[in-house]
């Protein structure tokens, strides 16, 4: 180290990184070293040269650091210096602390003696190094705070000097020096926070926003260690000079912290992952009550900063703001929440925001604070609507950046993926039970309405449910959440209007509905009948549902049927079949001699196309209404029924044929329906459920009847059989290649060139179909239509590949494909498992 001393007069100088690595080096070896005490307890006999050896070594580093200060007389220089002294101030050994207190006092006494240093207010070490020996001046070792208190007023009067310097006055070190000593001291044993409070009045004219949050920072670092390693009366000591310090700063000096509160909540975040005692914990806090008396927004803005989802000292920090006094304005507070609660997690430039999920987190934590709830509950309804929405909103959407805390989650343990919207979800189950809404939680609990409220096809049904608990237990805020609901429905994009349509829809129920205005609740849900979106078109057809059971309203409701109907064309199974229950009530109620037929024929033709829809709940629930509906036809039948009727015919028979027990039911009694109403004389055996695998002559039968009953229609048959055989499922692609197998040898004199070619190619794409049983039905097809063709000798395609009739061609082809089928080996099961093969392997 003397060497370095000697050395650091030489150029080039060492830069700030090179210079901080070099103290920190030289500190670390020698504040690290037992007690002078200790050392020559261990060997007596060299007692008397151990404590020379080590007087020279704290001289030689003092040395060092005071002639580094000299090649380097800056503000940042003098921070290189001071940063690596810190931790060893708030050390848990005496001999530590006082070792890093003697060299920050003998390196201020140096720049008070030696040099002209200019410390100006923005300097930032200036808060650091007079918080730091502000708390050594509680320190429990007298010694150490009257050496602390030194500092300070050495510290003072180099400032005192600046000042006057640049005001161009002479003044004697020495006597300013000895002024303020007496003015800032003497040093208190006794009771030393009168020193602290004494000082920190006095510094106020040279503290600006940086340096009263390096104040404030240093305050919290005394927090760390804790009573016990310091031992009780020691810890406590430090505690009471840390709460004297961050109460006095911020009752003084807290209008200069107005801009730097995000900084100073985040230090008070991070610092608390490092206090584990209760009292000290409490007393890191004070600051978050004590700016929010006075800045709320400021310090809400900050806090809904922190990292989500929030650990327990995240959720500490938000508690405080009304546990503690001086507490903050509760209703002020929840307005801002609720503002938040209002903005979109997407900003306009597309990115995600966390803005509105870290308020639902905060109101979440201070629902947990009993004196809170009935401040809510003024707000509830807007809180409620705000959070459903923000669910919306949520869904699918990633915060990137945001991982569970390390501090709640066990080290061996693989952290749990957040997920946004099951976190929103969790704050409006709190809302609903601190609000005394248990019934309707347990509802939603029972018919997993948490989970689709969750879901993005689903939202609109998990509100839908909860908005009916509430009608069902009659919620005290119902009332206030409809006149609420009323201006919503018109505002904000597609998510937002379909959550408070859901929510609507269903308080329509309520008594009160009838104060309102027709047009806020008839006239709006008619005008959702056109709206783009096929989920409002669903949920209006709800509201006018229910309107309906109202005798004033059934008559204008029943009108507009046709629209309801026509709304529903193209739309997903699952929100055709939800329409569907809802519309059968308006069907029950129609006056059958008044009623146009045409609109039951529209509501088939939007059924139909669901009846070989994947979910077996929406097959079911079309193919049912399907039949209620055509209960409903009266004569004379029109052409358009017929036509749909008819059309009906093969979806039902290849629906029929699934394994299913309960679709099967359901497709015979709808088929039943069809055929008395069309007085039609179907094969018995078409109205069986059996397998038609071993019953080729009853398929043939029932193909039979239809060509010639309906030969208009044949190529509608064939067209819907070719379009089933596409079905993701295979018992129905199977059942639709049975179909054509045995209908198209009953179109003879029929089938055109065309059509017979677009047979070939699906049956051809369908033996190479991965489910073997397709495979060889599609080949059974292939052999029973060419059979057909060379038994009723049809005018085959010219140039056609698939038959070829030796006869008129004249030659002999060698492969068994081109033969009439009477020369064929019946190979047909070989080559289709063939053929199921190959399509395994590619």
């Amino acid at each position: 180290m003397e060497t370095l001393a000697q050395l650091s007069h030489s150029q080039p100088v060492l830069g700030v990184r090179e210079r901080s690595e070099l103290v920190n080096t030289c500190v670390k070896s020698v504040f690290s070293l037992p007690s002078v005490q200790a050392m020559q307890e261990k060997d007596e006999d060299k007692a008397e040269v151990i404590q020379t050896l080590y007087h020279q070594t704290v001289d030689a580093l003092q040395r060092l650091l005071n002639a580094l200060f000299v090649e380097d007389p800056t503000p940042a220089g003098l921070k290189s210096i001071l940063e690596p002294l810190g931790p060893w101030m708030n050390s848990e050994k005496a001999h530590e602390r006082a070792r890093a207190v003697k060299s920050n006092v003998s390196l201020l006494n140096h720049m008070l003696l030696s040099l002209p240093f200019f410390m100006s207010s923005g300097f930032s070490a200036l808060g650091l190094l007079l918080g730091r020996l502000v708390l050594r001046i509680g320190d429990p070792d007298e010694d150490i705070g009257r050496e602390a208190l030194d500092g300070i007023i050495i510290l003072y009067t180099i400032l005192e000097l600046q000042k006057r310097a640049r005001e161009k006055e002479e003044t004697n070190k020495k006597e300013l020096y000895e002024s303020n000593k007496r003015y800032l001291g003497p040093y208190n044993p006794v009771s030393p926070c009168q020193n602290i409070l004494r000082v920190i009045a006095e510094f106020g004219d040279f503290l600006g926003p940086q340096q009263v949050k390096d104040l404030l920072l240093a305050a919290l670092e005394g927090l760390k260690g804790g009573s016990e390693a310091l031992g009780k009366d020691s810890g406590e000591m430090m505690q009471l000079a840390s709460e004297v310090t961050l109460s006095s700063v911020l009752e003084w000096y807290r209008h200069r912290a107005l801009e730097v509160i995000p900084e100073i909540m985040q230090a008070i975040y991070v610092q608390l992952s490092h206090i584990q005692e209760p009292r000290a914990r409490e007393v890191a806090l004070l600051p978050v009550s004590l700016l929010a008396s006075s800045f709320m927004t400021e310090v809400v803005v900050a806090l809904l900063m922190c990292p989500l989802p929030l650990d327990s000292n995240g959720a500490e920090m938000w508690r405080q703001l009304i546990l503690r006094k001086p507490s903050c304005d509760v209703r002020d507070l929840l307005d801002l929440l609720l503002t938040s609660l209002k903005e979109k997690p997407v900003t306009k430039k597309g990115r995600a925001s966390i803005v509105p999920l870290a308020a639902a987190s905060g109101l979440c934590e201070l629902l947990s604070v009993n004196s809170c709830v009935g401040r809510v509950r003024r707000i509830y309804p807007q809180l409620l609507l705000a959070l459903l929405i923000q669910v919306h909103y949520h869904i699918n959407l990633s915060l990137p950046g945001r991982v569970t805390s390390h501090k709640d989650s066990k080290k061996d343990a693989q952290p749990s993926v957040f997920v946004p919207v099951c976190w929103m979800v969790k704050v409006v189950k709190t809302l609903l039970l601190k609000m005394g809404c248990s019934y309707e939680a347990a509802f939603l609990e029972e018919q997993g309405g948490w989970e689709l409220m969750g879901q993005a096809e689903n939202h609109h049904r998990g509100v839908s449910l909860l908005a009916r608990a509430m009608v069902h237990y009659s919620c005290q805020e119902l009332c206030r959440i409809l006149y609420l609901l009323i201006p919503l429905l018109e505002r904000g994009d597609e998510k937002h209007k379909i959550t408070a349509t859901a929510f609507f829809v269903e308080l329509l129920q309520m008594e009160q509905v009838r104060r309102i205005p027709e047009e806020y609740s008839l006239g709006r849900m008619a005008e959702g009948l056109n709206h783009r979106d096929p989920i409002m078109k669903v949920l209006c057809i709800r509201g006018l549902v229910i309107l309906a059971r109202r005798t004033e309203k059934t008559a204008k409701v029943q009108a507009l049927l046709p629209s309801m109907v026509k709304g529903l064309k193209s739309v997903d199974g699952l929100l055709v079949m939800e329409a569907g229950r809802n519309l059968k009530t308006i069907f029950k109620g129609q006056d059958r001699k008044l009623t146009d037929s045409s609109v039951y024929v529209e509501m088939l033709q939007v059924l139909l196309p669901h009846f070989c829809d994947s979910r077996e709940d929406v097959r079911s629930s079309c193919v049912n209404l399907y039949g209620k509906v055509v209960q409903k036809l009266r004569s004379p039948r029109t052409q358009a029924m017929e036509e749909q009727l008819i059309n009906t015919l093969v979806p039902l028979l290849l629906t029929m044929q699934e394994s299913n027990a309960k679709v099967g039911r359901i497709c015979v009694k709808t088929l039943f329906r069809c055929s008395c109403f069309m007085a039609w004389e179907l094969p018995k055996r078409a109205y069986s459920r059996k397998p038609w695998d071993n019953q080729k002559r009853t398929v043939a039968k029932i193909c039979k009847y239809l060509v010639n009953t309906h030969q208009d229609s044949a190529f509608t048959f064939l067209s819907q059989s070719l379009e089933y055989a596409k079905n993701s499922r295979a018992s129905l692609r199977k059942f639709s290649v049975m179909f054509i197998g045995s209908l198209v040898p009953c179109m003879d004199g029929i089938m055109t060139e065309d059509r017979l070619n677009e047979v070939k190619a699906a049956l051809e794409n369908l033996r190479h179909d991965p489910e073997a049983s397709v495979c060889i039905c599609a080949a059974q097809a292939q052999d029973n239509i060419l059979d057909s063709c060379w038994r009723n000798s049809w005018r085959l395609p010219h140039g056609n590949t698939w038959v070829c009739n030796p006869a008129t061609t004249h030659r002999w082809s060698p492969s068994c494909e081109n033969l009439p089928t009477s020369h064929q080996q019946r190979s047909w099961i070989m080559q289709a498992l063939g053929s199921w093969k190959m399509s395994l392997k590619q």
